[in-house]
């Protein structure tokens, strides 16, 4: 995986959130939050393992909603920060958090109604062995995003830290089926790369994001946007 040693530092884990989802960046936020619940559906009741699930966002969410959820990641400094989220929002008897390896996932098969993970294939070195993981252990749905090949993130990318890997849509086609997985939904969007939405304080960013949402809906937006998320059916 790329950027492991950057990611497991104590000092990123501390500044994740803060970094990423103040401002401009509660938006994204929101918006990845709204795709896993609509990716996984009526939750309450079901078992659900999220990968690289860092401090603790959406799996805190989930077991808000009723879910029993199974976070897994590489860093012990950012699951120590999900394990006080979870107990400030009183679900802690609802979540259990591992470190560990996404390649080699420490459950049975077919342990979890569904299993998603965001954030987590633009860095993946070996996506395949990833998503055959998720594919192992998932009984119903799995749920991932990707960024786009075609997308105005392929001009920078270079420049970022980490580098991202992007992804075209016979790339996303071929990891599916060799999962064995089938594809329910696609859904694509923001052609504003999430690096202008965290720059900008909420009150600016929110009609960026009107007009983002509203060209995104476009032929051309979809297209052009930077961010896919992914559903698919285990058959």
């Amino acid at each position: 995986m790329k950027g492991q040693e950057w990611y497991q530092s104590d000092t990123v884990a501390d500044t994740y959130e803060e970094k990423r989802f103040s401002g401009g960046g509660r938006l994204i936020d929101r918006r990845e939050k709204q795709a896993v619940l609509d990716a996984l559906g009526e939750i309450e009741g079901e078992d659900v393992l999220e990968i690289a699930c860092g401090t603790g966002r959406f799996t805190v969410m989930l077991a808000e909603r009723g879910a029993d959820v199974a976070g897994i990641d590489i860093s012990g400094a950012m699951l120590s920060i999900g394990r006080e989220n979870a107990r400030a929002a009183a679900v802690a008897d609802h979540l259990e958090f591992t470190r560990g390896d996404a390649g080699r996932l420490p459950f049975p098969d077919d342990t979890f109604d569904a299993v998603f993970a965001v954030r987590f294939f633009h860095l993946a070195d070996t996506p395949a062995a990833f998503l055959s993981e998720m594919a192992r252990v998932a009984r119903e749905t799995v749920f991932f995003d990707t960024f786009n090949a075609t997308s105005a993130r392929s001009a920078y990318n270079w420049l970022l830290p980490m580098g991202s890997r992007l992804y075209s849509r016979a790339d996303v086609d071929r990891l599916i089926d060799d999962a064995g997985l089938d594809l329910r939904s696609a859904d694509h969007d923001f052609v504003v790369p999430y690096g202008i939405y965290r720059s900008l304080p909420g009150e600016v960013a929110r009609p960026l994001r009107d007009a983002d949402t509203a060209f995104v809906r476009t032929p051309i937006g979809r297209r052009l946007a930077s961010v896919s998320y992914w559903t698919l059916d285990v058959p």
